[in-house]
């Protein structure tokens, strides 16, 4: 008997953005390659801008408008260009920086951060210049980094000289690294942090378990695509398989799921188009809803990916545009409007026309929060320390309620405040030389 198959996304839409809801007059950086460019918390975003020190805009989600490199607040700290940038799972307003300069920098953005007004307009301010660590082992640039999805304090880094390195950031201590013997062109965690996936060159796609020793590779795909093209990674969730865009023998940009229990194979292919730019798949975990988007074309494609055959569904057109994207990432989803049934954002960074916020809503007809569209989330709660994850612990995100009527819901609690041995180190010095100049005594043992 025949079934319709139903899907409580099927319906989702997005509206072109308004003028007065998009950013503009960032200079974007010329550095070149198939990174997203632009990164987003629930509260701001960060993109690398054209300049010496390696600048950085910081802007807040709820303050669109005018931007102006001459007055605004910066983040500046590097030596070299700015490649990639990623947020911090459990901090808001935490981040990490990769540069061309060969070291990786964390900032914390102040909570009166403010490079636009109320009205949209530029305002000046002091530029952020002090990084809280510097993370320096690499031997040629930084070109991506992940910040750990479960555990504190872990990140990991892939440069040039194909090597990846998972760093403790509370200690700057590089804790394992892998030389993958090729160009990195993604690097992506699995849904627990267990192991990681990287996609190089070589058209292969390497998984490793860090925890098992340098360079081990616990399963590959070779060759993952058989195009040129630049492959990206997803992990589908708590489950055992894994997604990677790229492209065929004839050039066409297709999409792959693949099972980790057998590798021989694809378990499903979907081809997309003949258009030469990278495939970014953007995928919500909570809802396995996946917004596939085009570098350098103007289309977002929606996909629904189920465990069970045939994994994919198509679920609209999507999104057009005549404006080409340059990069794009998802907003976190606790920074989405529940209320009116937003269920996803995107950020669409374009050379000439500034940055467009993307806003997906699932029409309903009542008011009142939609449990069904919107699942428990990840909060900003790690589940396990850094030290007990390279101890071998291994857990699930821990979750909380998107329903705003739910106290405690484990993403509104006061933030420790990160303290770094560097950090640390540089208040001892300052203290000790304080109590010098004032002739007081002190144990300097």
């Amino acid at each position: 008997m025949f079934k319709l198959r139903t899907s409580k996304f099927r319906h989702a839409f997005c509206d072109p953005p308004k003028p007065d809801q998009t950013w503009t007059g960032m200079r974007l950086s010329t550095v070149t390659g198939d990174q997203q460019y632009i990164k987003a918390s629930s509260k701001y975003f960060v993109l690398a801008l054209q300049g010496g020190g390696g600048p950085m805009c910081v802007g807040r989600l709820d303050r669109p408008g005018r931007f102006d490199q001459g007055s605004s607040q910066l983040v500046v700290g590097h030596k070299g260009s700015v490649n990639d940038c990623d947020f911090n799972p459990f901090d808001d307003s935490m981040f990490a920086s990769a540069s061309e300069d060969t070291t990786i920098k964390i900032w914390e953005i102040p909570e009166d951060w403010e490079p636009t007004d109320e009205n949209g307009y530029s305002k000046s301010g002091t530029d952020l210049s002090e990084s809280l660590i510097d993370l320096e082992g690499h031997g040629k640039k930084v070109t991506l980094v992940r910040y750990h999805p479960t555990a504190s304090n872990i990140l990991l880094s892939a440069s040039a000289d194909n090597t990846v390195k998972a760093w403790n950031i509370e200690t700057g201590d590089s804790v394992l690294s892998s030389d993958i013997g090729d160009s990195i062109q993604d690097i992506v965690w699995d849904f627990k942090g267990d192991a990681y996936a990287a996609s190089c060159k070589d058209k292969s796609v390497r998984i490793f378990d860090v925890r098992e020793g340098a360079g081990k590779v616990s399963f590959s795909i070779d060759p993952a695509h058989a195009g040129r093209k630049c492959k990206k990674i997803q992990f589908m969730g708590d489950t055992t398989k894994i997604l990677t865009t790229g492209a065929s023998a004839t050039s066409n940009r297709e999409i792959k799921i693949w099972d980790l229990k057998n590798l021989s194979q694809p378990i499903a292919t979907e081809t997309i188009d003949t258009a030469s730019g990278a495939l970014i798949p953007l995928y919500d975990q909570d809802t396995n809803v996946i917004y596939l988007c085009g570098k350098g074309d103007g289309q977002i494609r929606i996909f629904e990916f189920e465990d069970k055959e045939p994994f994919l569904h198509k679920l609209n057109d999507g999104y057009r545009s005549t404006k080409p994207t340059k990069g794009i990432c998802m907003v976190n989803k606790r920074g989405m409007d529940v209320m009116k049934h937003e269920s996803a954002r995107l950020l669409k960074l374009t050379n000439d026309n500034g940055l467009h916020p993307l806003r997906f809503f699932v029409p309903r007809k009542s008011d009142a929060f939609q449990d069904d569209i919107f699942p428990d989330t990840a909060s900003t709660d790690p589940a396990h320390s850094g030290d007990a994850w390279l101890g071998g612990s291994s857990k699930d995100p821990v979750t909380m309620s998107m329903n705003p009527s739910v106290s405690g819901n484990g993403g509104g609690g006061k933030k420790k405040k990160f303290l770094s041995v560097a950090t640390v180190s540089k208040r001892v010095t300052y203290l000790e030389n304080l109590l010098k100049e004032n002739n007081i005594p002190f144990n300097e043992e």
